[in-house]
């Protein structure tokens, strides 16, 4: 027996747990910048003379930075910690922005477009965003997995996403309130404020022990429990029909919480014995004693499950950062096809509004979507799974809103439940993750899900890009702005609008675009159902 390393730690809702969550909220607050893109997206494009598709890539840069070095900062925030991470987010994030901040502020010079260096340079700054943007989550979102009992991850870990969801919301109000319209500023903004907390966040972001909450063991009289390496190879053996690991030495450890003398701990370990003398590794693994599995590394790549889940989170989250991206753009065409009287200083507020918009929907689907995701488990005894079907109709119904508005002032309806729908996602994947492959190496596997946006954001933004560029080179001057106007596209170009790099009409701009991705929200929608009567029959098998 071992005495547990848990007892004597401090309660669940205790001051130095609550101070971690509140923590790792605003660590996960500074981290969340990239959906800030689109509010300068459109000005960056014009001051450095590049065409939508390029805009589009600069901010897949962002999300590629976030998306591919998720697996490599989780793997290393749950075996090293979290101060590596965040350092490294700090440099990234600074480094990032200010370099987006001088190429802006230098413009194009004497040349008529960005030269190809100067782009790739800007495309790198970019990437060092979102690198630095997911070392400060994967830090947050390790911290706060540790330091909160199973019952409560769906809900602790929505609070921390909702903070990343909120990012964009908190930067452009402070940018609109203290200088509206100056986009060099509201990237030194970004630079300082995303970096320096990060640094703050290193004596501060510590993980909190668990407390020993087993009731049955009260119960039971015995208040010893064994201990297992909370990083074991998890086996199935389908012959013998049960799972089996085996332990690792050099592994730290957390609780195995059970009656040691009954039978059934006999055949676990005689089929652990077994699993380590055949080595057979089926990429199946069945719950521990704490009824959580632990898949991890190549195991993850061998589990249907595992392509399941990517190929459904890929097909919302690239539908998402398509909006995202691009609800600037979306709001300059709609707001020059209803209004003649066109001002660049209206339509940058327009952006922030559609931006702050999102943001506050991406916060309230975070928390929300984690709250349901923990009733949908502990209330009504089903698999988290089924909270995906709620998500996916959420994103359906965002798709459809956004294909009927005409208006940029009815644009609120379909921007608050994109955003609903994207936060919606992501509150409820840590805690399916945790579900399904364990909470021994989440962060590290909460990664290597996060490469599903690669996918259906490369595909969809570039997509929308692309079309945006075949409209904008259509345009004819003399066509006309608003119906029964008489002004003309001729009209704004006296504005200094860079019309040749902006789409302007209405939603002709991009509707076709949000048709491919109401289909793509459609087949995710079957894929979750399926995902859920999936689990629950695996639930009932054991």
């Amino acid at each position: 027996m071992v005495e547990s390393k848990y007892m004597g730690a401090p309660e669940v809702l205790s001051v130095a747990r609550i101070a971690t969550l509140v923590g790792s909220i605003l660590v996960a607050l500074c981290s969340g910048t990239n959906y800030i893109y689109s509010a300068y997206a459109p000005q960056l494009g014009a001051r450095l003379h590049i065409s939508h598709t390029q805009v589009n890539i600069v901010g897949l840069a962002g999300n590629f930075g976030v998306y591919v070095f998720g697996p490599v900062w989780g793997r290393i925030a749950d075996a090293k910690g979290t101060r590596i991470p965040l350092i490294g987010a700090f440099i990234s994030l600074l480094v990032g922005y200010m370099g987006i901040k001088r190429m802006y502020d230098d413009g194009i010079g004497s040349g008529s477009s960005i030269s190809p260096v100067h782009f790739a340079i800007l495309v790198l700054c970019a990437l060092l965003t979102g690198f630095g943007a997911i070392g400060g989550l994967s830090s947050a979102l390790s911290t706060t997995a540790k330091s909160f009992p199973q019952s409560l991850h769906a809900t602790a870990t929505a609070l921390v996403l909702s903070g990343f969801g909120l990012s964009a919301f908190f930067f452009t109000t402070i940018s609109h309130i203290f200088f509206a319209g100056d986009t060099s500023a509201l990237l030194n903004l970004l630079a300082l404020a995303t970096s320096i907390p990060m640094l703050v966040a290193l004596f501060v972001l510590r993980p909190v022990s668990l407390p020993a909450t087993s009731p049955s063991l009260r119960a039971n009289g015995d208040q010893d429990y064994e201990a297992i390496p909370s990083g074991e190879t998890m086996h199935y053996i389908p012959e013998l029909g049960i799972n089996s690991v085996y332990r690792r030495e050099d592994e730290s450890c957390t609780p195995l919480l059970g009656d040691r003398s009954g039978n059934g701990d006999d055949r676990v370990g005689q089929s652990c014995s077994a699993a380590t003398e055949m080595g057979h590794a089926h990429g199946a693994s069945c719950p521990r004693a704490d009824k959580l599995p632990d898949v991890c590394g190549i195991q993850l790549f061998m589990t249907p499950d595992f392509y399941l889940i990517l190929t459904i989170v890929s097909l919302l989250s690239g539908t998402g950062l398509m909006y995202i991206n691009n609800v600037g753009s979306i709001s300059l065409a709609l707001l020059a096809k209803s209004n003649p009287d066109y001002d660049q200083v209206e339509a940058s507020k327009w952006q922030n509004t559609q931006v702050s918009t999102l943001s506050l929907g991406s916060f309230a689907g975070r928390i929300l979507c984690g709250l349901i995701s923990d009733f949908i488990r502990t209330k009504l005894h089903l698999p988290r799974a089924y909270s995906l079907c709620i998500v996916s109709s959420l994103f359906i119904a965002s798709q459809v809103f956004a294909i009927s508005v005409s208006s940029v002032g009815a644009l609120w309806i379909a921007t608050v439940s994109l955003g609903l729908a994207y936060g919606s996602l992501y509150g409820a994947l840590p805690a399916i993750v945790i579900e399904w492959f364990g909470l021994a190496h989440l962060t590290e596997n909460f990664g290597f899900l996060g490469l599903a946006p690669l996918i259906g954001g490369n595909l969809f933004s570039i997509m929308f890009g692309r079309n945006l560029d075949a409209r904008t080179s259509s345009m004819d001057p003399n066509t006309p702005l608003g119906s029964g106007s008489g002004y003309s596209l001729r009209g704004l170009i006296s504005r200094d609008l860079p019309t040749e790099r902006q789409c302007l009409l209405g939603r002709e701009c991009y509707v076709s675009s949000l048709r491919v991705t109401l289909m793509a929200c459609i087949v995710a929608l079957a894929l979750s159902m399926w995902a859920g009567i999936r689990e629950r029959r695996r639930n009932q098998a054991y």
